[in-house]
């Protein structure tokens, strides 16, 4: 019989030790996920990540056969084993805080699904950071390109790449989009343009894309383009930014717990790790 415990004991431990092991890998996600969020504290119209966990299916293991049960047992027969946490992890699209810049290339959005269009070595790409600026135009002219904080264009209504000649004095951005570059000279006629904006209605399939971009890679139907009439449908505000919507306190608060977690699911593995020489050393 001894010999039959330390096998069962063998296996429980193993079990144990095994889902220990799974949790501590899902743990190891969390503080990534934490982590970038933390790097991105400051980062303009960033969506943070949340994470939480769900157990995995546990498994019936029965330790006795029928005839060995209790007269009058009401609990269930034999033990219910987990195997570990899985992490569920999502990002979050509420509204950032706005920041007042008073920097007339400055953008925020006011309503939460809505993106600016970029595009990025040939593909469309989308963004809430409205910090813009002007690049000059690779192409032998005295124009300006708008381009956001990596260099990339941002698009129009009709998805082109934005250029502005040179001779503007200032510009303004109403709140349906439409920017206007004003000239120094009276002669000059003002440049109006329209950037291109889109609605999405399906924000959980956004997928990030780094340098604070995200992809939409099936449309399905869920890019809305608010050109035309849809125009009166967009709320920016110029000369401020969104920021990023992470919780400072709440994702350090987060950290430190899992941290924990982390710690006390190692710490199960070492204690297993002991009981399971004290096993095999029992001599029958």
């Amino acid at each position: 019989m001894l010999v039959g415990r330390g096998r069962d004991g063998n296996f429980m431990l193993l079990r144990s030790m095994i889902s220990a092991s799974n949790t501590m890998n899902q743990l190891q996600k969390q503080i990534d996920h934490i982590g970038h969020n933390l790097a991105n504290v400051d980062t303009n119209g960033y969506k943070k990540t949340s994470t939480s966990f769900e157990e995995l299916v546990k498994q019936q293991i029965n330790n006795q056969p029928d005839e060995e049960k209790e007269v009058g047992r009401t609990s269930d027969y034999g033990i219910r084993v987990g195997t570990g946490a899985k992490l569920n992890a999502k990002m979050v699209y509420e509204q950032g805080v706005l920041k007042t810049t008073g920097r007339e290339l400055d953008i925020a959005f006011i309503k939460p699904d809505q993106y600016l269009q970029v595009e990025v070595n040939g593909e469309i790409r989308y963004t809430r950071d409205g910090a813009l600026y002007l690049s000059p135009a690779n192409d032998g002219t005295n124009r300006l390109m708008l381009v956001n904080s990596d260099g990339y264009s941002i698009l129009d209504e009709n998805q082109n790449p934005i250029f502005l000649n040179d001779s503007f004095e200032k510009i303004s951005i109403s709140p349906n989009g439409t920017l206007t570059a004003v000239p120094r000279n009276d002669n000059e006629e003002e440049q109006v343009l329209n950037l291109g904006v889109v609605r999405i209605t399906r924000q959980d399939l956004l997928e990030q894309a780094g340098n604070n971009l995200y992809d939409l890679n099936e449309n399905f139907g869920y890019i809305e383009y608010l050109d035309g009439e849809l125009r009166r449908e967009i709320s920016v505000q110029q000369g401020a930014l969104e920021g990023s919507n992470v919780n400072l306190a709440t994702e350090m608060t987060d950290l430190m717990v899992a941290q924990r977690s982390y710690q006390l699911n190692a710490k199960s593995i070492t204690i297993g790790d002991q009981m399971l020489g004290l096993i095999n050393n029992i001599r029958t």
